[in-house]
């Protein structure tokens, strides 16, 4: 370079030449061009989402003038197409795993239903007197913060609700396949149809519920039609013990009580004037019709499948689904059909578990919520597939260990909101204050709720039957943690809970 142009160059900034004054324009122009579809497209999604049956509301408080719907046999339907599926089939396979005939099995799964529905189906009553999601209520008794425990624990929970649904179903597709399409693949199909319900929110998944107990029911009844010569070969058993009774009650209450978790989240938008008692029956019976039938139809299949090779081969290759295969193997084509019905019978419980499951986030994370409720399917969906393929590999063993715990604070967790609604706000809906709810000052401390929960289990533990663990107290009674954890937390929270509001005046 010339010593001229150095001088010039050290005077002042060289002017950019034409074709660089060009190629700074269209790179402007580009980036506004693709900035103004961005916008576009965010636009026209949020205009579709809107004009469309998507749900945006997340956990925000439900107006009074916005709880009009009269659909009060809603909170029927919903339970009932949540349960009328493989879900509580699956349970009740376990029941023979405790040494319990097909007579014994059919007592503890209708008394243990019968007892343990109350908890989920009361507190959805409070939905529409309240207009608060279940874990928005907990908030007045858990506190603003302390509520984190309980909502990572129901996330947890959801989730392996979720999981146990997708193995299922995958498992069920593969079977019908017959090895051409692996579980992991079926897994994936069965995920990414009930992300498409819980995306579109309240309206579409009572809509869906509301009708898809219909096929479901039609398809059970064939499969124990087509099986019900093969359920007569029941395994021969020895004398019942108080241990195995107990045992397999903890598992259908820790199949019915995560219910109380979520059951205000379906009855928000209900019109408060519609009778609580009537609206308390319709989501006992919701509960306790299909899941005590489905899980006696379990108990059953699970009695006769050493004595039916066929069905035994089925098990041993792809678990429930593999049964079911065996079970409808007579019919042909047809029989396969019916297998992929009961399938998607799944979709309905890992749909409404899903819809919760978003709901969860917004309460856990209060920033949040300004996220549309809809972007958290997608995210849920995205933990669930992976999560699932893995837990196929070892499925009730799994399914015996995510049992084995949540049973039991759930139960201490319904026992918290029952005391303190009917002790403490003496059942009066209004000290629900829609004021308060995000409001920590307003709010209790939630250190009674906390402590009375977690003392719980110095005697929980104890009263513990599990493969990995067996407590002193269990080894004499059986497994009574459940019942441990709830009448154990509501005797430790009325004085905790009397201590708190005396010195925290809330």
């Amino acid at each position: 370079m010339s010593l001229e142009a150095l001088q010039v160059g050290e005077k002042g900034p060289v002017a950019p030449d034409g074709d660089a004054e060009k190629g700074a324009g269209h790179s402007q122009a580009a980036e506004a061009q693709g900035s103004k579809l961005a916008g576009s497209f965010r636009l026209r999604l949020a205009d579709l989402i809107s004009a469309g049956p998507i749900e945006e509301r997340g956990v925000l408080p439900v107006a009074l003038e916005d709880r009009n719907s009269t659909n009060y046999n809603s909170y029927f339907s919903i339970f009932f197409a949540m349960n009328i599926n493989l879900l509580p089939i699956t349970f009740g396979l376990l029941g023979p795993s405790y040494g319990l005939g097909l007579r014994d099995c059919v007592l503890v799964v209708v008394f243990f239903c019968l007892l343990t529905a109350a908890i989920p189906a009361y507190l959805g009553v409070l939905g529409p007197k309240t207009g608060l999601r279940q874990m928005i209520q907990a908030r007045f008794s858990f506190g603003r913060y302390l509520v984190s425990v309980p909502v990572i624990l129901n996330l947890a929970t959801l989730t392996g609700f979720c999981v146990i649904s997708c193995v299922v179903g995958g498992q069920c597709l593969s079977a019908v396949a017959s090895g051409s399409l692996t579980p992991a693949v079926g897994i994936v199909i069965t995920g990414v149809l009930a992300l498409f319900i819980s995306f579109c929110g309240y309206n579409v998944l009572h809509h869906y519920e509301r009708w898809a107990w219909i096929p479901a029911l039609i398809a059970t009844i064939i499969a124990t039609g087509y099986g019900g010569s093969g359920l007569r070969e029941q395994a021969p058993t020895e004398a019942a013990t108080a241990g195995g009774v107990l045992s397999f009650g903890m598992i259908i209450a820790s199949y019915m009580i995560p219910y109380a978790c979520l059951a205000s989240d379906f009855t928000t938008y209900l019109n408060p004037k519609f009778s609580s008692v009537r609206l308390f029956l319709y989501g006992y019976a919701g509960l306790v019709i299909p899941s005590a039938l489905l899980m006696i139809l379990g108990a059953a299949i699970g009695g006769a499948i050493s004595s039916i090779p066929e069905w035994e081969q089925g098990y041993e290759e792809t678990q429930v689904g593999g049964v079911l295969a065996a079970m409808m193997s007579r019919a042909g084509g047809f029989g396969k059909f019916i297998v992929v019905v009961l399938s998607l019978t799944l979709l309905g419980n890992i749909a409404a578990t899903m819809y919760s499951v978003t709901l969860n986030f917004q309460i856990l994370i209060p920033q949040l919520v300004v996220v549309p409720r809809y972007m958290f399917s997608i995210l849920v969906t995205a933990i669930l597939i992976p999560v699932s393929i893995k837990a196929a590999t070892e499925f009730f063993a799994s399914l015996e260990n995510f049992l084995a715990l949540i049973g039991y604070w759930t139960a201490a967790f319904g026992a918290v909101l029952i005391v303190e609604h009917n002790v403490f706000r003496r059942g009066q809906y209004h000290t629900y204050d829609h004021d308060s709810w995000n409001v920590a000052s307003r709010l209790p401390l939630g250190i009674a709720a906390l402590t009375a929960s977690a003392l719980s289990f110095a005697l929980v533990i104890p009263s513990m039957s599990q493969v990995w663990f067996e407590g002193p107290i269990a080894k004499g009674a059986g497994d009574i943690g459940f019942e441990i954890a709830f009448v154990v937390t509501a005797v430790l929270y009325l004085p905790l809970r009397y201590l708190e509001k005396r010195f925290s005046g809330r």
